[in-house]
């Protein structure tokens, strides 16, 4: 694969300042018209140790304004970065629409290194591979543009780039102990390396090697090839047809059966029973999350459910038995200009819990499967492949040490109509009820038949769901109270 990188390519000095003011000239426009388009482009920037990676990174922030430009290099991990699942350093950087995201080292870096010093095997890092295969598609059907550049170098012309980098004083400290250390395992490099440019080669998100034994030579290549992406995405983007206007999901037959029928609304608690049950459940969980902090075990909290169906007074029973230093509650609305520009499962990385924490979301990642899909937010694409994202999403999360409690809080229709009536008769809960909420209402059935969908393709082994009967309220609180006990202590 890299014998096409090892052809001793140059670029007389006089070509290359002539061809290069052309190409900036170029690829400034395309960056200004990039502007006005909902596209994010993404930049990885890989390769050998001593090709001119960081120098490259350095000069195509010189071209480009830099007002439209996010450059990250990953080196490393910190603290925060080690008590979270590894894609959460990823995703909090990717840039938003509209902008170039230049990444200096990426998710490559780490399985690659790790099969190199024989920590993996050929089969761990295929795994890694695949949901590295997986995240770049995920991100180029929310409509991002990935160029993967790959600099390579001949194990003769690294040593030499590193002896020369090495003597000069101004060079001298770009070059690590480390990169000594990985010009020995050069043809394990190669090896690896080549597997996993193989592995991740894809329309989506194809790589591109580039000979990089001479400076001239790969800046202007590696150039040539984002300016030419960028163009011909954008010539695209400006062809394509206006997207026809999204409309509302149709409901289902009255008769169609779902999940939810199945549920025994009529269980109930007396006053006595959940008093003495509070303080039981309330007592257990304190002192399993505290133990649970002890092990490193975080806990991540999905709450869904009908409008008016108990979630915020179930919330405020779980975390009254929880010491205010270990959680937080993220309210989750309408996404803001900020989220819009992202991926939308962005903004619920962004806030996962460090290690032994505990991330309660009133409202969620399933919006793109309920509220988007029913309301017409989301093209029918979008939605159905947001169930294979969200099973990702969520196995990433138990992987990463965290504990996925979910639930799905269910009243009749009956008992969401006198609550409703209820709140618009009480003062001090007016706010709870909005025309919205009456909306939703009327589509009841359809959101029913997203619920069913919602629950059959995403209760995993890893992060099931609980269906909680909601009509009395005595009883919802105390049967999350006892699923996040029965979670907790199973993963203790």
């Amino acid at each position: 694969m890299f014998e096409a990188a090892e052809l001793g390519r140059k670029i007389p000095k006089a070509k290359y300042e002539s061809e290069l003011t052309k190409l900036r000239g170029r690829l400034l426009q395309a960056h200004f018209a990039l502007r006005g388009t909902k596209m994010p482009v993404i930049v990885v920037v890989s390769g050998a140790d001593g090709a001119g990676k960081g120098e490259f990174v350095h000069r195509l922030n010189e071209w480009l304004d830099p007002r439209g430009v996010d450059t990250v290099a990953f080196w490393g991990q910190s603290d925060e970065e080690r008590e979270r699942p590894p894609y959460w350093r990823f995703w909090r950087v990717l840039p938003g629409r509209g902008r170039i995201g230049i990444l200096f080292g990426s998710w490559y870096s780490e399985p690659i290194i790790r099969r190199v010093y024989g920590e993996t095997k050929n089969a761990a890092l295929d795994t890694a591979l695949d949901r590295i295969t997986f995240f770049e598609r995920m991100l180029a059907e929310d409509g991002a543009l990935i160029i993967k550049l790959w600099f390579h170098l001949s194990k003769k012309a690294q040593r030499k780039q590193l002896k020369e980098l090495d003597k000069d004083p101004k060079t001298h400290w770009r070059v690590l102990p480390s990169d000594w250390k990985h010009l020995k395992l050069y043809d394990k490099f190669t090896e690896v390396s080549e597997r996993a440019i193989r592995h991740t080669d894809a329309g989506h998100a194809p790589w591109h090697v580039i000979e990089a034994a001479d400076r001239r030579y790969r800046e202007l290549t590696a150039g040539t090839i984002i300016t030419e992406t960028l163009e011909k995405r954008l010539k695209q983007l400006a062809a394509a047809p206006k997207p026809a206007p999204r409309a509302a999901a149709k409901a289902p037959p009255k008769d169609s059966l779902t999940i939810l029928d199945h549920v025994d609304l009529s269980q109930k608690l007396t006053d006595a029973e959940y008093k003495e049950q509070l303080e039981k459940y309330q007592s257990k969980l304190g002192k399993l999350v505290w133990a649970a902090n002890a092990k490193k075990i975080s806990t991540v909290m999905p709450l869904e459910g009908w409008d008016a169906g108990g979630k915020g007074s179930a919330i405020r029973r779980v975390t009254a038995a929880m010491d205010p230093r270990l959680y937080r509650i993220i309210p989750v609305a309408a996404p803001t200009e900020e989220e819009r520009a992202q991926h939308y499962l962005w903004r619920f990385w962004r806030h996962l819990p460090r290690a032994g924490m505990v991330t309660i979301y009133d409202r969620t990642w399933y919006g793109r499967v309920l509220v988007e899909r029913v309301e017409g937010f989301a093209t029918d694409a979008e939605w159905q492949r947001a169930f294979l994202e969200i099973n990702d999403f969520e196995e990433q999360l138990t992987e990463g040490g965290n504990v996925v409690v979910k639930f799905w809080v269910h009243i009749s229709k009956d008992e969401q109509l006198r609550r409703f009536k209820q709140r618009q008769q009480i003062a001090i809960k007016q706010y709870k009820i909005t025309d919205e909420d009456w909306r939703n209402r009327e589509r009841w059935d359809a959101y029913k038949a997203a619920v069913n969908d919602m629950v059959a393709r995403t209760s995993t082994e890893f992060a099931p769901w609980t269906i909680v009967a909601g009509n009395d309220k005595k009883f919802a609180r105390i049967q999350i109270l006892k699923t996040i006990c029965k979670r907790l202590e199973a993963a203790l």
